[in-house]
């Protein structure tokens, strides 16, 4: 999404429709499949209901899990599901009518709201604080409890389709771990990643999420939209999925690069919900409020992206099949123009051979001097770093300076020849490469065996 100045707009609509309301929701079963749809309302005008599907696996432990027990975690999943909506009109007030929630609570939640829309607000040039931009009130007398579950030491593994989610996969599967994948929509490129790791598609958990097309006719008549926190909707839905089906562990792949803000100097994060700070806010929310059986944690986050690209240079066998292009990916397809491709090319390229890399994206990405606006905000000489899941300008330097070096003899692709010329190369041309191959991220909540499985494989 581009710049747009919206502020005009977004106070039109607060003034129109000021409240927005999280009505209700439902579950039901029938056929091996939990059902789920919630109710949103905005001013009695216009009303949502948005639906997701859960598979319940031939388990014992599903026969023990009623409604009720359902209810706490069936809740949270609508308190970040209502935000896709909400975004619409940006009513000034969200009313909260299923279940209570504290002043705690309420805290905790705009922060989630605003720091998870920090894009959101900044692309569409929207003028508002952390104290004006929305008020929460629950006008609910039912409490929720913190539950237990019986859950087994499982994993399961959310698989995007890209780099990242492959590496952990691989390496859990390597340290003989049961694990499962898990998917939110599944892509082309996750149905051919999870063939690929050998697991049978019984073996995978798919939830299915469904978008109120009411949302997609208002996005289409000019309301308010943009990026909204999908990792933090992924979070809540994988508590759901791992609870139904007896997991007890969740291994993100977020990585300590989705740290750094997208505008330097800045709280805006397209990663936001990837961050090591929404990963320790979530843990200890859900340990106080939803259950203290589960550990969601993201097993790569000691990892810099370089790493990541050093460890899954060595699965050959997905290159054919992986995906991270958000443009190409209802073609399933890497379009070679956006952000994402040109990073992924970059921190492959000390790790892969020029003939590998053509064969995944096509062409020669380094070579396109059209990616050159791109590539400047990659290596941080433009105004701000793309908004898109990508590396720290450390990460990206260092790659390049790395794939120069092995392009000594031979003439440079015309990126990387631009890129010697740059004051990016003059003061990153002697960075510690070394270090950042190796390093450890201490922060992380990773428990000391799957913290062991990780640092055997990096050495």
């Amino acid at each position: 999404m581009k710049h747009a100045n919206n502020n005009q707009t977004f106070t039109k609509l607060r003034k129109e429709y000021p409240c927005f309301v999280f009505e209700n929701y439902s579950v039901s079963s029938y056929s091996n499949v939990l059902k789920i749809e919630f109710e949103f309302s905005v001013s009695d005008k216009i009303h949502f209901y948005p639906k997701l599907t859960f598979p319940i696996r031939d388990i014992n432990l599903r026969n023990s899990l009623s409604e009720i027990d359902l209810r706490n975690l069936v809740f949270h999943i609508g308190m970040i599901e209502l935000l896709s909506y909400w975004k619409a009109t940006c009513s000034p007030l969200i009313l909260i009518k299923p279940h209570i929630i504290n002043s705690e609570q309420v805290l905790w939640w705009k922060k989630l709201y605003f720091e998870g829309l920090g894009e959101f607000f900044h692309l569409n040039e929207i003028l508002t604080d952390f104290n004006s931009f929305v008020e929460i009130k629950s006008i609910s007398e039912d409490l929720l409890s913190v539950q237990n579950f019986d859950l087994t030491d499982k994993v399961l593994v959310p698989i995007g389709g890209g780099k990242d989610s492959i590496v952990s996969m691989e390496l859990l599967k390597s340290s003989n771990m049961e694990l499962s994948p898990l998917v939110l929509n599944m892509t082309a490129a996750q149905e051919r990643t999870i063939q690929t790791a050998g697991f049978d598609p019984s073996e995978t958990i798919e939830i299915k999420r469904g978008i109120d097309p009411k949302l997609l006719e208002l996005n289409g008549q000019g309301y308010l939209n943009g990026h909204t926190p999908f990792s933090a909707l992924l979070a809540f839905t994988s508590l759901l999925a791992a609870v139904i089906n007896g997991y007890k562990h969740i291994a993100l792949s977020n990585e300590s690069s989705a740290n750094e803000s997208t505008i330097a100097g800045s709280n805006v994060n397209h990663q936001y919900s990837k961050s090591y700070e929404f990963e320790s806010d979530f843990r200890n929310y859900v340990r106080k409020y939803i259950s203290r059986d589960l550990n969601y944690f993201s097993f790569l986050r000691p990892l810099n992206e370089l790493q990541i690209a050093a460890l899954f240079s060595k699965f050959s066998k997905y290159f054919p099949v992986f995906r991270s292009c958000n443009v190409g990916s209802k073609k399933d397809e890497w379009c070679g123009k956006c952000p994402k491709c040109l990073f992924t090319n970059i921190i492959l390229s000390p790790f892969l051979t020029e003939t590998e890399l053509h064969l995944i994206f096509g062409k020669n990405l380094l070579a396109d001097k059209a990616l050159l606006p791109i590539f400047e905000e990659l290596i941080g000489i433009g105004t701000t770093k793309p908004f898109e899941c990508v590396g720290t300008l450390d990460d990206v330097n260092a790659a390049l300076v790395l794939t120069t070096a092995k392009h000594q003899e031979s003439k440079l692709p015309f990126l990387l020849e631009y890129y010697l010329k740059t004051a990016a190369f003059a003061s990153n041309k002697n960075l510690n490469t070394n270090k950042l191959l190796t390093e450890i991220n201490s922060e992380h909540f990773l428990s000391s065996s799957f913290f062991s499985i990780l640092k055997s494989k990096l050495k």
